[in-house]
């Protein structure tokens, strides 16, 4: 169905420390994201999840690709704080049967509740500190209807899959429908002490030699700080996946990927 109001702004403007990072907002970044991400399990996982379903939330949902799949013959909401995202999922085909809204995860409150909430492409990890990540927990009990669920997932430190994130190994050329051919790689940093990651993301456009370039936060936390915070935000844990196959959770799978509801 479509919502006749396709735009709202809700909630207050990340703080200053985590505020939107151009990866996301920069217009000519933000179109990369697409290219480099294809339809893959998590959306899959998601789909089969949302069978049988009302209504979803989909909170964090970048260029909008799951939550317009998801859209049609139920209510979805996409949640974002990046404008240039929203734009691109504004007009990808079904962005018209959405409710796109611009907000934190944090802070944002829409005034219903959905039978479903997914956060997916580890859209988590950019909530920095526990009282961020329990903030985006409390959003998701705030939301979810008695009966229904929620989704998300973490990458598992004990990976420590950042060290791929090097310019040798992660060096990439891409086609652009707008900008050609561009070469592409990271650069990454961890602080041991927080478990926060930086890494810089950089596009080369082959053309005119522009390099577009961004430095993105994200954080590691461990599943036992997860389960502490999970619970302390009025929500239960069903089960523990490690993977969007549907894998169980193991001390070697790559993320943490709990599926629960309220408690």
């Amino acid at each position: 169905m479509r919502n006749a109001d396709s735009h709202i702004e809700a909630g207050t403007q990340p703080a200053a420390e985590t505020k939107v990072d151009r990866l996301y907002d920069d217009p000519d970044l933000a179109s990369f994201y697409d290219v480099e991400n294809v339809w893959s399990s998590d959306q899959d996982y998601c789909r089969l999840l949302a069978a049988g379903c009302a209504s979803v939330l989909d909170l964090g949902c970048g260029t909008g690709w799951l939550a317009a799949e998801l859209a049609g013959e139920r209510t979805v909401f996409g949640v974002d704080p990046a404008e240039a995202m929203l734009e691109i999922a504004r007009t990808r085909p079904g962005g018209d049967r959405v409710t796109w809204v611009r907000g934190d995860g944090r802070s944002v409150r829409l005034g219903r509740r959905f039978d479903l909430i997914v956060l997916t492409g580890h859209a988590f990890q950019v909530f920095l500190t526990p009282e961020d990540r329990l903030a985006a927990l409390r959003t998701i009990a705030a939301h979810l209807a008695p009966g229904g669920r929620f989704i998300f997932d973490s990458r598992n430190p004990a990976r420590e899959e950042w060290r791929e994130w090097t310019p040798a190994e992660s060096a990439r050329r891409i086609e652009h429908p707008r900008f050609g051919t561009a070469e592409a790689w990271n650069d990454v940093e961890h602080e041991p002490d927080t478990g926060i990651v930086t890494y810089g993301t950089f596009y080369r456009i082959v053309a005119d030699g522009r390099v577009l370039s961004s430095r993105s936060r994200i954080a590691f936390p461990p599943r036992e700080q997860l389960e502490r915070l999970i619970g302390e935000a009025g929500l239960a844990v069903d089960t523990w996946l490690g993977d969007w196959t549907g894998a169980p959770w193991t001390p070697s799978s790559c993320d943490f990927i709990p599926l629960g509801r309220l408690d």
